[in-house]
């Protein structure tokens, strides 16, 4: 049995690299806004860095942070991120509480719902869980006009 050697096609090396040379094009109006923690490593596809903690987190160094933005008042008081740390299953009634503080910052939040309409944002956040912290709930305040 004689077996044919498939001929590569000329194209296909070169194809699959196209897309790197293209603009990236984006929907207008189209928030890009992503969460992660702050001790994961800085990555260039995070664009915007933005740390939304009240306090700095231990042992990470500026450097390493890799932050182009500390915006302070956006994350919750200090009172209140105490009150829910004492207690995880008052989880609902934080992000209403904390809802109700960014009413009260809504200068900081169109300054970032403009900048993620322009290129992606990133929030970097500290707290252990990832599914129940500020910076969800930030994300989603944001998201929404």
């Amino acid at each position: 049995m004689v077996t044919q050697r498939r001929r590569p096609r000329a194209y296909s090396s070169p194809a699959c690299s196209l897309h790197e040379f293209r603009p990236a094009y984006r929907v207008a109006g189209r928030k890009d806004i992503r969460i992660k923690r702050i001790y994961d490593e800085p990555d260039v596809a995070d664009g915007f860095r933005a740390l939304v903690d009240r306090l700095w987190p231990r042992g990470i160094s500026k450097q390493r942070a890799a932050l182009d933005d500390w915006p302070v008042e956006l994350a919750p008081s200090t009172a209140l991120r105490k009150w829910f740390h004492l207690d995880p299953t008052r989880w609902l009634e934080f992000t209403t509480r904390y809802r109700a503080e960014l009413r009260a910052q809504a200068a900081a939040l169109q300054a970032l719902r403009q900048r993620a309409a322009l290129q992606r944002v990133t929030l970097l956040y500290a707290a252990h869980d990832a599914r129940r912290n500020h910076a969800v709930v930030l994300r989603d305040v944001l998201r929404k006009p």
